[in-house]
């Protein structure tokens, strides 16, 4: 790192659990966000500001008047720019030191492949479960961390799967692909505004945790906030031997 580097992430290089060798292990790493609405905003922006090297942060939609609630990458000039555009602007003007990849589609296939293969930690900021269960199934066949969270109306959780770890359950160990999970938007059901401000942080949070090595993430553990209240719940998440994605009998059939 440069003078300015030491400068800019001196708070950070301050704590014992950072320090130089955490904050240079940031500035090597690579972060891959999914969805850049309500948690994907907030959660880029910490880990631009930690000085995670490069963040390729991916969403097929655009800006729109509905989106200025909570999504605090956007302002009003955004509206009509695609979302990772816009995002990528305001991440660089925030640190220019990092790189910032935008991606304007909806990762499926091999190009979500590559990009969990090549990342460091992945953040699910996504809104639909079809999503989430794809990155779910892309972090354990390349054994990354991947860090999940959602937010509709005051109910907000965040889960770390950290799967390079044995004995760590998958998403889909919590919530498994034919379960009957009903679909809740925020377009349909609202939102509260801080809460998915609260609920990205913590995902940036943890990935910046994991990334640095500092402190312990909450592996296996499913994070509750209920923001009427401002009370937490934590509930343990058992790994699932008979997992479709990660469970005994996959792993077998994978050797």
């Amino acid at each position: 790192m440069n003078d300015e580097q030491l400068l800019r992430y001196s708070r950070h290089i301050l704590l014992p659990e950072i320090g130089v060798e955490g904050q240079e292990r940031l500035r090597a790493a690579s972060a891959l966000v999914v969805g850049a609405g309500g948690l994907g905003c907030p959660a880029a922006l910490y880990l631009a500001s930690s000085g995670i090297g490069r963040i390729t942060l991916a969403d097929p939609d655009r800006v729109d008047l509905t989106n200025l609630q909570r999504q605090i990458l956007y302002r009003t000039d955004s509206i009509g720019a695609r979302k990772v555009d816009a995002a990528a602007a305001t991440l660089a003007a925030l640190n220019p030191t990092i790189e910032v990849v935008p991606l304007a589609e909806r990762l499926e296939g091999g190009l979500l492949e590559r990009l969990v293969a090549a990342a460091d930690v992945v953040l699910d900021c996504s809104d639909n479960f079809a999503t989430r269960h794809a990155v779910n199934r892309a972090c354990v066949r390349h054994t990354k961390p991947l860090v999940s969270g959602a937010a509709i109306r005051f109910d907000g959780q965040v889960a770390v799967f950290d799967l390079r770890h044995a004995g760590t359950p998958c998403y889909a160990c919590l919530f498994p692909e034919d379960g009957e999970t009903e679909e809740l938007r925020c377009a349909v059901m609202g939102v509260f505004a801080p809460l998915t401000g609260m609920i990205g942080a913590m995902q940036a949070m943890e990935a910046v945790k994991i990334v640095a090595g500092a402190g312990e993430a909450p592996s296996g553990r499913l994070l509750m906030l209920d923001a009427r209240t401002s009370t937490w719940r934590s509930v343990r998440v058992a790994k699932d031997a008979a997992c479709a994605v990660c469970g005994a009998a996959r792993a077998q059939a994978s050797r």
